[in-house]
């Protein structure tokens, strides 16, 4: 490093020049480092990276030269210059950068220099570095500085050249030099000033630079002698926030900034400061370099073709130069020499449209990291006709091709017809197969004669050839929904319309045969329609003699042609046969049938199955895929429900009429055991049991129970143990309805066990056991009313309501009850008495206000007594107000009075509802609600109308039925003033028809049925026509037309696959008509 300027020339690419460089600490002098009177050119050769310590005044230009050695070098080298880290400043070159080379003086090669007119980055020093370099064997890389930088370079330094004019007189300091790895091998130098003594505020600042890979993270460190210190980051003289991004950290005295996923956007310089002290530093992301990894491929094309040159590198959004025969290609150049850019990812592409002899070249892309080049040979067409096209001579329906060869496989051309060019269509195909150019036209009609000519693309030349039409007599089919050739099916009572084409020339005699005998028929059920171009055959409502073979013959001079079509009349199947039930279980059975005798005509496809409960009409479907058995489980039943089921038989055409119902059955189960078996009393020789109903009952119901009892001496020492059924004695022999029953004639003193058993149509259920036996014996008890709470008080009801009082009491034995009313026997026509032994229910069906009063119960058993009063209030609706009286009327009120009604309903008026009603329109309105005094003011009355009142009484059962109207009216009058009725001009309602809501396409399933649905508008109320491929529907009973206030509909009852098509609503009034149409699309199950 310290080499004197009398040293030898070195061993190398870059030459040497003198010893010191200002701002280098390389060199010895430090006023060599300093004086701003040295710059020139300088030797870079030991300098790894130069950072001039003078800034460069913005907009003046700034001239480095690097001088090559080339004398150890085979060839000339190839000169590239780089700024900051790693950008190739070739692609820049223009108006900004300028790059000369010239030969030196005593060198095998000659130089180069750059010159810029702007400096880079602008940072706390100012200056920029920049590198250059030589593809040779030597050099050394260049790197930004903390002084300032630029973009992204890559290089190996030359020497540099400052003119003095350009610079300024830098700060008398003393300098570092910082060096690191280089990209290229070798290491960097990189200059920078020395620290200042250490002040106050800083106890250790930041380092003067910081190198960091692409995507990685870094921190920045500096400690602090007071920690309590504010302290900011900046960035580029940005404040720093914190973030995701920026994550700031404080340990100790210690303040830590951390970047997280360094991008190129965080090579700046940065900075710290507290208070008025600052510290600095400089981070440099590096980039990995761009490799080459699918390289170009030579391409050999002809003029016009499009051409494709790809390229892939290894990262996305990499920068390239693509050049042609060492020329750069620009996108400013792109639109003169028709060429574009493409990047796709990693993908770079050079696309020509069309391309020219002139874009033939070597074709090569540079990237920081390689090259790769290919040649594009572009050569010119030339078109040999091998085969030329010949006239044709066809007859009617045949194929014509015309044929032609040319020596290009890659060349386009264009069929005419008489001047205008031929089109692709359902006849006409134009192949190109290789070098064979084909015009094929099937069916040939009439209308094909002509001349045609075929021309290639491109080129000057013309081939025709001439085709001749000859056309026999011939029948035109198109048989819809023929299973077989030349076979039509139509389904029963459907009509039949096979429109033939027929064409010939001159027009041909038309003959149909039914079978062997001529039919000529042309009215009828079936007849013949003759037109000028064809012949229709129409059979109204298909039945089953129509089914025969029908021919066509056609005759003319020139030949004659026949055509046979069979037609077949099908049918939905017959209903199935022998439906029955062959067994039940809880919930499932077995159903059975017969397959029905006639198939419509087509084989059966399966089964559907439908079941429903008896007396509803509602049919559930069992199946949605035939079922192909005529046997069947039905499952998941309701236990107890009678249930019916019918089948139907499915063929191709549609589904049959539904079977007779099976007869009525249930699935049913025995119930479970009863609940909670309670002995409720015992005297001397009976006992009184309760139970509740079990939780499964099933679908049979329960028809009662059964109770049964065991005496002490036949119980198992273990009550556990299930006794033989013939041990247990039945105390009922008909099953009992209620969960209660008493046992009678039990000998005194004896301990009896009981159970009781459910009891329906599949049997018995499990017996419910009393859990210890029962001492027969007798317990008193003294009368006792068990009123309700809500007896306690009077009770009241509407008239017309059932009244329904249950009372429960107590006593041992059972006591006698007596009902009266005030103090007489009640009336047994209008009141019933039911009594039990541990309640009494008091019964009116319909109650009536004569029903009300104070009722007394009375309990009682020989000498003890027990009485309940029971007050009850019928109530009905009170009568109508009378005497409705206007009283007064002043300004806009009026005063209403009224007397109360006559009768009040048994029930006290609560108030009175008061309405209004203007003469004209009588139109009522409320003015109060639960007015309780006999007389209101009504205000806010209209000038000029004249108004009548009415009053509704009110009680606890409602308003009055009818209100009581006055007898006179309130006229609000003021003078002075007339009333002027307005002019206006009645409205023009009348349109044209519209539809609000279109027609639907729809796919439907066969046998089910299918509505279609629109809304239309207008006025007058337009006439609706339904029409079914433009033919319009008639009164036919599958079809149902409703038209309910504009919203119309179409109900299709069960169509067939036939009843597909076009559908159309066309609405017609005075003013216009409207169309909406849509497609149905009828699927077979």
């Amino acid at each position: 490093e310290d080499q004197s300027p009398a040293a030898e020339e070195p061993a190398g690419i870059f030459l040497k020049k003198p010893d010191t460089i200002p701002g280098c600490r390389r060199c010895p002098d430090p006023q060599a480092r300093m004086s701003p009177g040295s710059l020139g050119s300088r030797d870079l050769a030991g300098c790894e990276g130069l950072r001039l310590p003078v800034p460069w005044s913005p907009g003046k230009d700034v001239v480095i030269t690097a001088k090559v050695n080339g004398k150890e070098l085979p060839g000339k080298p190839v000169i590239k210059w780089f700024k900051g880290k790693w950008l190739e400043l070739g692609s820049k070159s223009g108006t900004r950068f300028v790059f000369k080379e010239t030969d030196g003086e005593g060198s095998r090669w000659g130089g180069g220099s750059w010159e810029g007119e702007k400096m880079g980055r602008r940072s706390s020093w100012g200056g920029g570095s920049w590198g250059g370099g030589a593809d040779g064997e030597g050099g050394a890389d260049g790197e930004g500085s903390s002084w300032g930088g630029g973009a992204d370079g890559e290089a190996q330094l030359g020497c540099w050249s400052l003119s003095p004019s350009r610079c300024q007189q830098p700060s008398q300091r003393s300098w570092t030099r910082l060096t690191r790895g280089s990209r290229w091998g070798g290491t960097t130098g990189v200059l920078v000033p020395e620290p200042l003594p250490v002040p106050t505020a800083f106890t250790k600042k930041l380092d003067p630079a910081y190198q960091v890979d692409k995507g990685n993270k870094i921190k920045l460190v500096v400690e602090i002698s007071d920690p309590d210190l504010p302290l900011k980051w900046y960035k580029n003289g940005q404040e720093i926030k914190p973030s995701s991004k920026y994550v700031f950290e404080n340990v100790g005295k210690k303040r830590i900034l951390t970047i997280n996923k360094c991008t190129l956007a965080d090579d700046a310089a940065y900075e710290v400061a507290v208070k008025d002290e600052k510290c600095f530093t400089e981070l440099f992301v590096k980039e990995p370099p761009v490799l080459i990894v699918t390289p170009l491929e030579d391409q050999q094309v002809f003029v016009g073709d499009r051409v494709e040159m790809m390229v892939e590198v290894s990262e996305e959004g990499a920068q390239l130069m693509w050049m042609k025969d060492g020329v750069e290609m620009t996108k400013e150049d792109s639109y003169k020499a028709h060429y574009r850019f493409k990047k796709d990812g990693k993908k770079h592409l050079l696309i020509f449209t069309e391309v020219t002899l002139e874009d033939t070249g070597r074709y090569m892309v540079m990237t920081n990291g390689g090259q790769c080049e290919a040649e594009l040979i572009v050569e010119e067409k030339q078109l040999e006709v091998l085969q030329d096209i010949a006239d044709l001579t066809v007859k009617a329906s045949e194929q014509a091709v015309f044929t032609c060869e040319v020596s290009d496989e890659k060349v386009t051309g264009k069929w005419y017809k008489n001047g205008v060019e031929v089109r692709p269509s359902k006849r006409v195909s134009i192949i190109h197969k290789g070098r064979f150019h084909k015009l094929v036209i099937d069916d040939v009609r009439p209308e094909d004669e002509g001349d045609y000519t075929f021309v290639p693309d491109g080129f000057a030349l013309t081939l025709s050839a001439k085709l001749n039409f000859l056309e026999p007599p011939k029948i035109h089919l198109d048989c819809s929904g023929k299973t077989s050739e030349n076979s039509i099916i139509v389904v029963a009572g459907n009509k039949l319309r096979l429109d033939v084409a027929i064409t010939g020339e001159p027009p041909p005699t038309v003959t149909w045969l039914k079978g062997d005998q001529v039919f000529s028929s042309t009215e009828g059920r079936v007849r013949l329609e003759q037109r000028p171009d064809s012949s229709c055959f129409v059979i109204e409502g298909a039945e089953r003699a129509d089914e025969a073979k029908y021919t066509i013959k056609v005759t003319n001079p020139v030949g004659e042609d026949t055509a046979s079509i069979f037609v077949k009349v099908v049918d939905v199947p017959d209903p199935p046969e022998a439906v029955r039930i062959t067994s039940v279980g809880e919930d499932w059975a077995i159903l059975v049938w017969e397959p029905p005798k006639y198939d419509g005509g087509q084989p059966l496809t399966g089964y559907l199955l439908e079941r429903k409960k008896k007396g509803s009409s509602r049919w559930m479907k069992l199946n949605f895929e035939v079922f192909t058995e005529t046997t069947y489980e039905s499952a998941k039943m309701i236990e107890g429900i009678l249930y019916e089921m019918r089948v139907f038989a499915v063929n191709a055409i549609g589904v049959s009429q539904p079977s007779m119902n099976t007869k009525p059955f249930m699935p049913i189960a025995p119930t479970s055991e009863p609940l909670h078996l309670t002995v409720e009393d015992v005297t001397d020789t009976t006992t009184t049991l309760k139970w509740r109903p079990p939780d499964r009952i099933g679908a049979g119901g329960i028809d009662g129970y059964l109770v049964e009892y065991c005496l002490e001496g036949f119980l198992s020492p273990l009550h556990s143990i299930p006794l033989p059924a013939e041990d247990w004695v039945a105390a009922n022999t008909e099953p009992v309805e209620r969960c209660g029953f008493t046992v009678k004639g039990l000998p005194t003193g004896a301990r009896i066990l009981f159970r009781v058993v459910g009891v329906n149509i599949a049997g018995r259920s499990e017996p419910a056991t009393h859990v210890q036996p029962v001492t027969i014996r007798e317990i008193a008890q003294q009368p006792k009313i068990r009123l309700p709470r809500h007896l306690r008080q009077t009770y009241v009801l509407r008239v017309g309501e059932p009244l329904n009082l249950l009372i429960p009491f107590q006593g041992k034995p059972r006591p006698q009850v007596v009902w009266t009313k005030g103090g007489a026997p009640l009336d047994t026509s209008r009141v019933h008495i039911r009594t039990s032994d541990i309640d009494t229910v008091f019964f009116v069906r319909q109650a009536a206000r004569s029903d009300s009063g104070e009722y007394e119960l009375s309990v009682q058993i020989e000498n003890m007594k027990d009485t309940a009063t029971i007050r009850i209030q019928v109530v009905e609706k009170a009568g109508s107000p009378e005497n409705v009286m206007v009283k007064d009327v002043w300004g806009s009120n009026a005063l209403v009075e009224w007397q109360p009604p006559k009768d009040n309903g048994n029930s006290e008026v609560t108030g009175y509802f008061v309405q209004k009603a203007d003469k004209k329109t009588m139109e009522w309105f409320t003015v109060y609600e639960h007015n309780r005094p006999t007389r209101c003011t009504v205000s806010e009355l209209i000038i000029g109308n004249e108004y009548y009142f009415r009053v509704f009484s009110e009680n606890i059962c409602g308003l009055s039925d009818s209100p009581g109207v006055s007898k006179n009216t309130a006229k609000i009058l003021k003078t002075g003033i007339t009333f002027k009725p307005l002019e206006f001009q009645a409205h023009d309602f009348r349109s044209a028809p519209k539809f609000l809501t279109p027609l639907l396409d729809r796919v439907v399933v066969a046998g089910y049925s299918a509505a279609l649905f629109c809304a239309v508008r207008g006025y007058p109320k337009p006439k609706v026509v339904w029409m079914k491929n433009n033919v319009e529907i008639h009164e036919d009973p599958k079809f149902i037309m409703t038209n309910q206030q504009g919203i119309l509909t179409l109900n299709i009852r069960r169509p067939s696959p036939f009843d597909g098509g076009t559908y159309s609503c066309l609405a017609v009034n005075e003013l216009g008509e409207a169309l909406a149409e849509c497609k149905l699309e009828v699927r077979a199950m």
